[in-house]
């Protein structure tokens, strides 16, 4: 029988009270129908109906600097547990009309342009409802409520290269989300735009959904380093990280060889994604060439591990064959979304790594630390498998 925790949303169906909905309870804000916050600036849009579906802006009733409430690297930064960040997001309502991809709001988008939070007054229509939307991809949403309309009380801080891309209406939506990576914007402030339809050319702009635009972004961005990491020299030894966030545990291994790459992902026994009894394993990988196919298995979180791996590549100035193992844990018991899976693997490849001198030694240290099946992880690595049977880098470049 699956764990019903977020199948259910706070129901009861498992017959024991909701962690998650508890917490929300704690925290949900006392709310009239005409209220002032700061949005963290957060916005959202969702996939159901497209291309006529729910956007919106997340702000809580008080007003101030609430960047926390919506910043995964914040909360992998600051090393926040599950329950400060419920408490955070519970706090927030979720403003939100149905409209057209086409059709865009003046005041979500100049919140999506923010690089801090900006003072929102808000008109709803109805009372938020205590409930919460969860996801893999993105972070936990509460409180919805149709809004009427909403008024912004402050100009919002846009950074000089966001207004200028977000203003030219001739360069493509990649390349524009490339020149902002290089000057340093942040990945989740790259999703606000994209999902905001604020870059690309001019008749092909629209809304795209949240979920959509957190895998676009962290692929795209991948692809972009991926063309300069498959030119460099092999890595010359082998390096092993690991890291741990509430209840994400990740095994990173870089070996010397040509670029490879490959994710096997394991949610275990009472984890928010598992079941009680067994143990789910999900598994995508590529080789030296580009991926033609989307990440089926592992989805939004292939790409988020990639982007994290790609950059100290490229920092590095090195290629190498990596295997990216990810356990879920049971004390991951609410979804915080892709997010925090990125900036994990960002932390991860900033700490000092291990230097096992064989790859067998490198699998008997990962084994001690990880909790499910080590035999399991073993017998379904392409890389594992592969390993030293495939060509070299020189043997695709003669």
């Amino acid at each position: 029988m699956d764990s019903l925790c977020i199948r259910c949303k706070g129901k009861g169906w498992c017959g024991k009270r909701c962690r998650i909905l508890d917490k929300f309870m704690q925290s949900a804000p006392k709310v009239k129908l005409h209220f002032s916050g700061s949005s963290p600036p957060e916005v959202f849009v969702g996939r159901i109906n497209y291309p006529n579906v729910f956007s919106g802006i997340l702000a809580p009733v008080v007003k101030g600097d609430t960047m926390e409430l919506s910043s995964p690297e914040e909360w992998v930064g600051k090393d926040l547990s599950i329950e400060q960040i419920l408490e955070m997001r519970g706090q927030l309502i979720y403003g939100r009309s149905q409209g057209h991809i086409k059709s865009f709001s003046k005041v979500s988008q100049e919140i999506a342009m923010s690089s801090k939070p900006v003072s929102t007054e808000f008109f709803l229509k109805k009372q938020p409802r205590l409930d919460f939307t969860p996801s893999k991809f993105f972070s936990i949403m509460t409180n919805p409520a149709p809004i009427q309309r909403v008024i912004l009380e402050e100009n919002p801080k846009i950074d000089k290269k966001v207004d200028y891309l977000v203003s030219d209406y001739d360069v493509k939506a990649v390349t524009a989300l490339e020149e902002l990576y290089k000057s340093k914007i942040q990945t989740s402030h790259l999703q606000r735009l994209f999902a905001s339809g604020l870059l690309g050319v001019k008749v092909q702009r629209r809304l795209v959904p949240t979920r959509w635009s957190i895998t676009a972004v962290d692929d795209t961005l991948g692809k972009g380093l991926l063309e300069n990491i498959r030119n460099y020299p092999e890595l010359n030894d082998i390096q092993l990280f690991h890291n741990y966030y509430n209840g994400n545990h990740f095994e990173i291994l870089l070996l010397p060889g040509a670029w490879s790459f490959e994710v096997i992902e394991v949610s275990l026994p009472g984890n928010v994604w598992g079941g009680i009894n067994n143990e789910y394993f999900m598994q995508d990988y590529e080789g030296f060439f580009p991926r033609k196919k989307y990440a089926g298995n592992v989805v939004g979180a292939y790409y988020a591990d990639r982007l994290g791996v790609c950059e100290y590549l490229n920092k590095i100035q090195r290629q190498a064959s990596v295997l990216v193992l990810h356990e879920e844990r049971a004390e991951y018991y609410a979804p915080l979304g892709v997010g925090i899976i990125r900036e994990s693997i960002r932390k991860a490849m900033q700490m000092s790594y291990e230097k096992p001198s064989t790859i067998e030694e490198a699998l008997r240290i990962m084994s001690g630390r990880l909790k499910a099946s080590f035999s399991r992880y073993k017998e379904m690595s392409w890389i594992i498998n592969n390993y030293g049977k495939q060509k070299r880098i020189s043997d695709f470049l003669s």
